[in-house]
């Protein structure tokens, strides 16, 4: 079968088109004829050694996929041990949901790592409550425009995209946030306030880190929860926190990470069938990219190079 391999650590020019030996699932896994692979930013990470484990060398990146089984089943499931960028892929039985028919399959690689992420974040870690203002980092990515639709739909009062560049606050508008402003660091703050009526915020999604993380808690204000997900700035686990800066504003700093999240019940199954429900009755709207399996070298350039809006999948 055609895969992307990693044969070296590095960045996207260590992604090569192979032919490898198609998998052999074990009694607890399913083989899936490849329909399309989700991209998502941890595959950078795992391909330049950065993750927060080593994937042993080589391997095939991709931690979702969707596509068919045997006996003709439509099914979603992440594979986080990776092996998503290939023709064939092995899914853990217990992990693979059906996808109702008006769901498309980019659409549902879009909701699985992306859409449950945004879902969590505003209904678990930043247990947001009706009428409540909400700032989305990174609002034109994979996980910022749903959680800008989501948060509109659980009741959010203001909606406030930080984006890098005009088209892409555009778009952040054009999905429902109330106001958009840019994401330098330099002012972060003052410009969250003056979108949010001069008023400091109740919520960040946060997964930038670094510079970005240090002005979104000056945004905040009192009982405000950042939730911090993700490291795009690559600059580390930094800053570490003085709890008496907490305790001023009596704020709230959630981590989120999806693996574990999933691993808890009620939180996998459930809330991807109420996302499903969202996407095929039209109220939720996953914004996409595709490419060709070969260039996802190009996929990852561009995710990279913050070139992406949305969800960025590959085709076999």
């Amino acid at each position: 079968m055609r895969a992307i391999q990693v044969s070296r650590y590095g960045g996207p020019e260590v992604l090569e088109q192979v032919e490898v030996p198609a998998p052999t699932p074990a009694a607890d896994g399913l083989l899936v004829e490849v329909d399309a692979a989700g991209v998502n930013y941890a595959d950078t990470h795992r391909t330049d050694g950065s993750y927060t484990t080593i994937t042993p060398l080589p391997f095939i990146p991709g931690s979702e996929v969707i596509g068919r089984t045997g006996d003709g089943r439509r099914v979603l499931a992440p594979t986080f041990d990776g092996g998503g960028y290939a023709e064939l892929a092995v899914v853990p039985a217990a992990d693979a949901v059906d996808v109702p028919g008006p769901v498309g399959d980019a659409e549902a690689l879009a909701l699985l790592v992306q859409g449950l992420t945004a879902w969590h974040l505003l209904r678990n870690s930043a247990r947001l409550s009706p009428g409540e203002s909400v700032v989305v980092n990174a609002a034109a990515g994979g996980v910022g425009t749903l959680a800008i639709q989501l948060a509109r739909l659980f009741g959010a009062g203001r909606v406030i995209a930080v984006a890098s560049t005009e088209d892409k606050r555009k778009l952040a508008l054009s999905l429902g946030a109330d106001a958009a402003i840019g994401s330098d660091p330099d002012g972060y703050a003052s410009r969250v306030v003056a979108a949010n009526n001069n008023q400091p915020v109740d919520v960040i999604l946060e997964s930038t880190g670094g510079a970005t993380f240090n002005a979104a808690l000056g945004a905040l204000g009192g009982f405000g929860r950042l939730v911090t997900y993700g490291n795009a700035a690559r600059e580390g686990r930094r800053p570490l926190l003085d709890p008496a800066l907490l305790a001023d504003h009596n704020l709230t700093v959630a981590g989120f990470w999806l693996r574990p999240a999933l691993q808890l019940p009620g939180m996998y199954r459930e809330p991807l069938a109420e996302l499903f429900n969202l996407v095929a009755t039209g109220k939720l709207e996953p914004v996409i990219a595709e490419y060709p399996l070969a260039e996802a070298r190009q996929a990852h350039t561009d995710l990279l190079a913050r070139r992406t809006t949305g969800k960025l999948v590959l085709r076999p």
